[in-house]
């Protein structure tokens, strides 16, 4: 890290101190000049060029310097009062606070704040004025909703927080801001609402936050691996979202929603199994529609972790649990394929992701025509070269089609690996194998925390008054408490006290 030096009382020598320590940099733009119109007082502003809105810097710091500004005279080079005439009556800025140290100075305008500096003064002026071009709000492009809000969060963090406040209009939401990273200084900032979260939740948070000790955060995805519980799992236990609506609502569950500048994905903790299969169109709809719903997502769980692997086992092992023609179906269609059933779903399932990957990274122009050419050219052709058998073509597509129904994508990832891992044991094992695959899976997620909560909750530990919001979505005139196992401080939801406090009933 840089040593703190300190400003000097002469202006020159600042101004090459930090000219030396941005290297010379073309960017950097130095503007001397005089205060008032008769003025003998040297000023000068530093503001890193792009990263700043010029149009306001004449307008609100040098028209109003050079028009107003007063000539000292003869008086003492640390006359007082000087500086603070120019902050109360000259400068008309919103955002503004003195700064005494050379290092905090250049830190300012990497972060698009103009420096205030004025000759016999060992202080000068930080001014907020950043207007790098940035995204606009447009629509979420992967958490998609038919009815609700279609704003999407941006790579600028104050707009992100701007977009959270104007749902959540509680003079509660606290906004703690800090930097990680040595070279990036990355902005970030942790929202919570005080009186819902969890102190211990928010002081874990933060305490993890000053523990990374890193050059570069360049995306949330840094930030989630650095303070996660459960490094080397494969089901993630930190929820990222890009819609405002989304945060709001965990905001007031009492969860601690991080805010990380230049990605528009907000990460949430503590975070449950449960939440990763909720979409935020299930409150825009009916009831019953988003209970339906959400029990349609949970059986695509099943396929898509499940699927291939029984397949494998019934077809191998178990083939007197098929009905008779099925079974003379399936057998004349393996007829002529040269692999048994795992090698032949190895085969799809990895050609599958390597089509899937492909679609992502190619063009938009051609990542179409990749998936068509993938889906029906080679699948029809290994079907007719006698390589795959038309149902495994159709195992393989409907749990593909199944793990889209997820409505988190780390979610997705992790079940689609934990279906080659189903498959093995399908493969070595029979039914046996899924079995003991089931039971180790929900060991593993029941041993999971996430900041203190247990991963399962409220399904194990089970919470009988928690059981409202899982898989059964009741009417929000019933969702009268909120989630217990988030510790918050206020679990009074509606109405004056719950009816059962002690989680007994709904």
């Amino acid at each position: 890290m840089n040593e703190a030096v300190m400003l000097n009382s002469n202006l020159n020598g600042n101004i090459e101190d930090i000219k030396r320590r941005m290297g010379g940099s073309d960017d950097l733009v130095i503007r001397p000049f005089r205060m008032g119109k008769s003025a003998r007082r040297e000023v000068a502003i530093c503001y890193i060029d792009g990263l700043t809105e010029e149009k306001s810097i004449f307008q609100f710091i040098m028209e109003p310097v050079m028009a107003r500004g007063r000539s000292p005279g003869g008086a003492d080079p640390e006359e007082e009062g000087l500086l603070e005439e120019i902050k109360d009556s000259v400068l008309s800025v919103g955002q503004l606070k003195e700064l005494e140290r050379l290092d905090a100075a250049v830190e300012a305008m990497m972060n698009g704040s103009v420096i205030f500096l004025v000759d016999g003064y060992r202080r000068g002026f930080e001014i907020s004025m950043a207007g790098w071009e940035h995204r606009a709000v447009t629509e979420p492009s992967n958490q998609t909703v038919i009815r609700g809000p279609k704003e999407a969060f941006t790579e600028n963090i104050r707009v992100n927080s701007a977009l959270i406040r104007r749902i959540v209009k509680n003079p509660s939401l606290q906004l703690q801001n800090r930097t990680v990273g040595r070279s990036t200084k990355t902005n970030v900032s942790v929202m919570y609402i005080r009186g819902l979260a969890d102190e211990q939740a928010v002081e874990e948070v933060n305490r993890r936050l000053s523990a990374i000790d890193t050059d570069a955060i360049l995306e949330s995805g840094y930030i989630e691996e650095f303070i996660q519980d459960e490094p080397y799992s494969l089901y993630p236990t930190i929820q990222n979202t890009e819609r405002p609506d989304t945060v709001a609502a965990a905001l007031l569950e009492g969860r601690v929603a991080l805010l990380i500048d230049g990605t528009p994905h907000v990460l949430m903790v503590p975070a449950l199994f449960v939440q990763f299969f909720q979409a935020a169109e299930d409150y825009y709809q009916r009831a019953d529609i988003s209970t339906l719903i959400r029990v349609l997502r949970y059986f695509g769980l099943f396929i898509a972790s499940l699927g291939p692997g029984l397949y494998i086992a019934i077809t191998t092992y178990h083939q007197e649990m098929l009905p008779t023609q099925l079974l003379i179906s399936l057998a004349a269609q393996r007829e002529g394929v040269p692999f048994p059933a795992f090698i032949e779903a190895l085969i799809m399932e990895a050609t599958y992701e390597v089509l899937r990957e492909a679609g992502i990274r190619m063009p938009r122009a051609v990542g179409q025509a990749v998936s068509i050419v993938g889906t029906l050219v080679i699948g029809q052709a290994a079907v007719e070269a006698g390589i795959i058998s038309a149902s495994m073509i159709i195992v393989v597509s409907i749990t593909a089609i199944s793990s889209y129904v997820i409505p988190e994508f780390d979610m997705s990832i992790a079940v689609r690996i934990t279906r080659f891992l189903f498959m093995g044991l399908a493969a070595a094992f029979g039914l046996f194998g899924i079995f003991v695959g089931i039971n180790a899976l929900l060991l593993h997620l029941s041993s999971l925390r996430s900041f203190g909560v247990p991963y399962m909750a409220p399904v194990g530990p089970f919470v009988v008054s928690d059981q409202k919001d899982v898989i059964l979505r009741v009417p929000h005139s019933r969702m009268k408490t909120r989630p217990r196992f988030f510790g918050s401080r206020n679990l009074i939801r509606q109405g004056k006290k719950p009816k059962n406090p002690a989680g007994k009933g709904s």
